[in-house]
């Protein structure tokens, strides 16, 4: 290599360098500025309310939402945004197997969210390339609740904030 590329090479390192740091910062403020934009304002949709009559559970959603076909044995049901097909809430239930006839080690996870009435439950987001969703686990007795937004990973910071305020107001009846 001679000197006279040398410096060349140097300067387009650095510059590579810069620009990398750059990208990063820069997609670091837009991660903060997210967790920093404005509330979700519930006031400004028409809710309705899903009740599920074998399990006993209800959470509302958004009144334009169009609810898919829940299955026969009554567990659950979905919804579809109107916008997006690939935005879904769904919640279901189920009951637990006797702790002496499941055969999987005991697992115990504290709860790290609570509902409005006060529940506490365990809420997971999990980000993908291609699908993000937010999931909320109550277990109460022998039952166990399941409550789920999911969308596309590049529309999940437009619904995260609905998918929050939906789990925060589900309910155990």
């Amino acid at each position: 290599m001679s000197t006279a590329t040398l410096p060349a090479y140097s300067l387009g390192r650095k510059i590579y360098h810069h620009t990398y740091r750059l990208g990063k910062a820069i997609a670091l403020i837009i991660m903060l500025w997210g967790c920093t934009a404005p509330g979700f304002n519930a006031s400004n949709v028409v809710w309705k309310t899903y009740t599920n009559n074998r399990y006993r559970f209800e959470f509302p959603y958004p009144s334009n939402w169009n609810a898919l076909p829940p299955p026969d044995n009554g567990d659950g049901i979905a919804f579809v945004s109107p916008q997006k097909n690939s935005v879904i809430i769904r919640s279901w239930a189920g009951n637990r197997l006797p702790e002496a006839v499941s055969p999987e080690a005991k697992v115990t996870v504290n709860p790290n969210f609570k509902t409005a009435q006060g529940i506490p439950g365990v809420m997971v987001v999990e980000v993908g390339q291609q699908g993000s969703s937010m999931t909320l686990t109550i277990t109460q007795g022998q039952v166990k609740y399941y409550w789920q937004g999911r969308s596309d990973s590049q529309d999940f910071t437009d619904y995260y904030r609905l998918f929050y305020y939906i789990a925060q107001q589900y309910k155990v009846l």
